[in-house]
């Protein structure tokens, strides 16, 4: 009775580790092919988050070799670099919003108490400008142009100007 009682224990027992070598090599498997997966997966979208993002910024200084190639007069005393400027312009346009009246380039006069000021700006290239502006209230878009005078000061004119309804 004894040898027969050890007899099955072995065999139990020989059991459970052929049960759990399967188990763990197949989840192994399993897990490397999840694994596999998750990261083409991610792959795929990580690329279309990149291209989504190049279309994205398609209209932008930053990307834009023409529009950047304006600011290159030939001489290196005169030239004016662009990953310098995109700060400085946008600086300069957003210091109007501290005006009493609003920011004058909105190209909207004040309707109700609050002002109108810009909240983003995008430069889209060596001359225009989009922005976003909202009083609180009414939210709109202004097309801007900006030149870089000879003095390095910079001038803003309002092209086109829209506000959403309510």
């Amino acid at each position: 009775m004894k040898k027969s009682l050890l007899l099955y224990a072995f065999i139990l027992a020989l059991l459970f580790n052929v049960y759990t070598y399967m188990f763990l090599s197949k989840e192994v498997t399993f897990e490397q092919d999840r694994y596999k997966r998750v990261t083409t997966k991610l792959k795929d979208s990580l690329s279309s988050v990149k291209n989504k993002l190049t279309d994205a910024n398609y209209f932008s200084l930053e990307k834009n070799e023409n529009a950047q190639n304006y600011f290159d007069s030939g001489s290196s005393e005169k030239m004016i670099q662009y990953e310098k400027l995109i700060p400085i312009v946008t600086e300069k346009l957003l210091d109007y919003n501290s005006n009493p009246k609003g920011n004058p380039y909105t190209g909207q006069d004040q309707i109700g108490t609050n002002k109108f000021i810009i909240n983003k700006v995008r430069i889209l290239n060596h001359r225009w400008i989009i922005a976003d502006f909202s009083d609180g209230e009414i939210w709109g878009e202004v097309l801007l142009k900006y030149f870089v005078n000879a003095d390095d000061s910079i001038s803003f004119e309002v092209n086109q100007s829209l506000l959403y309804q309510k």
